[in-house]
């Protein structure tokens, strides 16, 4: 029954992702998009501390007890980055646009880009951001957001991000 469960979020989540994906960008009003490539707005710019640099978000999706699930574009400026967090649900990133990087806490620094699908498995700690001369785009989908929301932990130093 669980399989069964999983598949059925699977599904719809994908099937929101497609949905909001396909939208005509003609009919939004929000943020002007600068560039040709860009799907989602650029959005506000997050200033919440849990950002390292210049990073926007443009929420596509807040959850609720029906789906359970989050979405939102995030644009990194170059050399932003999140802090070290985790996600009691897990999170996917599909990654439109530039290139970065990803790190699970103990593992190597990944490079990640355009094409790009990072899944983050619950309850790993760990961070994501633009590489040093390139923005990243990604599209940040937050499963189970029943089980809770996303603890922010310390920042990955600078150390760290250039190693």
């Amino acid at each position: 029954m669980k399989k069964i469960k999983l598949n059925i979020l699977t599904a719809s989540s994908f099937f929101i992702v497609m949905t909001v994906l396909s939208c005509n960008d003609s009919n939004q009003k929000q943020t002007s998009v600068t560039s040709k490539d860009v799907i989602f707005p650029k959005g506000k710019e997050v200033t919440n501390g849990n950002f390292k640099g210049s990073a926007f978000l443009t929420m596509l999706m807040q959850s609720d007890t029906l789906y359970n699930i989050q979405i939102g574009n995030v644009t990194f400026e170059p050399g932003a980055r999140t802090k070290w967090h985790y996600h009691k649900g897990g999170q996917i990133l599909l990654v439109t646009k530039g290139r970065g990087y990803y790190q699970e806490k103990g593992k190597q620094k990944e490079i990640i880009q355009k094409g790009d699908v990072v899944k983050c498995p619950p309850n790993i700690i760990h961070w994501h951001g633009a590489s040093s001369k390139d923005t990243l785009v990604h599209v940040a989908i937050s499963p189970n957001t029943d089980k809770g929301s996303v603890v922010w932990l310390e920042h990955v130093s600078d150390a760290a991000y250039n190693k």
